[in-house]
């Protein structure tokens, strides 16, 4: 009897010794990941078509000057800009990502492949387009109301696509039957967008055009203030939600069985999403791939699918994709600079590969 006690205690040590062994790995991943973001970070405000020294750019970061006024032009206008919006556009399209591959239990879901950001551009397009043909200089005037137009009508579209996903989740059990719908609203929201860009002055059309390649380069201060507390709000609701997150895992039947009232979590989860994808994709145009392929690495990486971890990993590891992404994408050392798109294209979709290869079963990179 004694020694049962004392080998039961003992099986309860080694579990302590393993689950506190695994905790500060976890730990030490995070503080890696920060220290990786925070070098790509620097990274990017040191290359480009300019070269600038680490020294300056720490000075200017820190309110001193750099050694030449063009310099920390460069820097403040429009190099520092440009890499805070890469941080808040992976952290956030990551995050949203994860949330819907949680809610539908499809490790394939994301705002691109859903529709989701196709209905936050058509809210766009019907801003930036219709707007624009009746006048070209309207949502010029409105300056920042106008930007927070522009993401509020990405916003609702996502918002709208979502619902409609949603409620078709609640009717069909094959996870590849509703990804084909998620990319059947695609096309309706894209002919949509179509018969607008018809009608449309050209003006504005190459405008749109130019949007939907996907940049962090045109986000000014004004619009990163509009930007920062909405994806903000986002990811505060996203870290409320874990808990009720990780218990939607084992299945609803179970989550309701725990007392979680699954309609007011979805509907968290449409708003989070909606805020998350709508906002990036209204100033950034709709970047691919970053949703589907960081939440699987972040499984991968730290061998979990707790979201109490997933989510702070999630939003650093978004956070360098797209930092890494932009970087690429400016070309340092040429006057080029490539779309967003094609670059987090080419990350993001080997990214997917390399898990569905390694994964017999890749739905179970959803739930453990």
């Amino acid at each position: 009897m004694a020694q049962g006690v004392v080998r039961k205690y003992a099986l309860a040590g080694k579990s302590d010794v393993r689950g506190a062994s695994a905790s500060n790995r976890s730990v030490v991943m995070l503080l890696g990941m920060t220290g990786i973001l925070i070098a790509v970070f620097l990274l990017k405000l040191v290359a480009g078509s300019v070269s600038i020294p680490l020294s300056d750019v720490v000075a200017v970061l820190h309110g001193g000057t750099a050694s030449k006024v063009s310099w920390q032009t460069i820097i403040l206008d429009f190099r520092l800009p440009q890499a805070l919006t890469a941080i808040l556009a992976g952290a956030a399209l990551g995050v949203s990502g994860l949330l819907m591959q949680t809610l539908f239990r499809n490790p394939l879901a994301d705002p691109f492949i859903l529709g989701i950001s196709s209905g936050a551009s058509l809210g766009v397009a019907l801003v930036v387009l219709a707007v624009g043909t009746v006048t070209t200089t309207f949502l010029t005037g409105l300056s920042f109301l106008g930007d927070l137009s522009v993401a509020t009508a990405a916003s609702l579209g996502a918002g709208i696509v979502m619902i409609i996903v949603l409620t078709a989740a609640r009717r069909i059990a094959n996870g590849m039957t509703l990804l084909i719908l998620g990319l059947l609203f695609s096309y309706m929201t894209g002919s949509i967008v179509s018969l607008l860009l018809y009608f449309s002055i050209p003006e504005r059309i190459q405008a749109y055009i130019s949007w939907t390649f996907g940049s962090y380069s045109g986000v000014t201060w004004d619009q990163l203030a509009i930007m920062l507390p909405i994806i903000a709000l986002g990811l505060v609701a996203a870290f409320v939600m874990s808990k009720p997150l990780n218990i939607l895992l084992l299945g609803e039947e179970y989550a309701w069985s725990m007392g979680v009232n699954i309609t007011q979590l979805r509907i968290v989860i449409i708003l989070a999403t909606s805020l998350l994808a709508g906002t990036v994709t209204a100033f950034c145009g709709p970047i691919g791939f970053i949703g589907i392929a960081v939440p699987h690495l972040c499984r991968n990486l730290f061998n979990t699918a707790d979201h109490r971890l997933l989510i702070p990993a999630t939003i650093l590891t978004g956070a360098v994709m797209s930092v890494i992404a932009s970087l690429i994408a400016s070309l340092p050392g040429s006057n080029i600079v490539l779309p967003i798109n094609a670059i987090t294209a080419f990350i993001g979709a080997p990214t997917v590969i390399w898990v569905i290869l390694h994964r017999r079963n890749i739905e179970a990179n959803v739930t453990s």
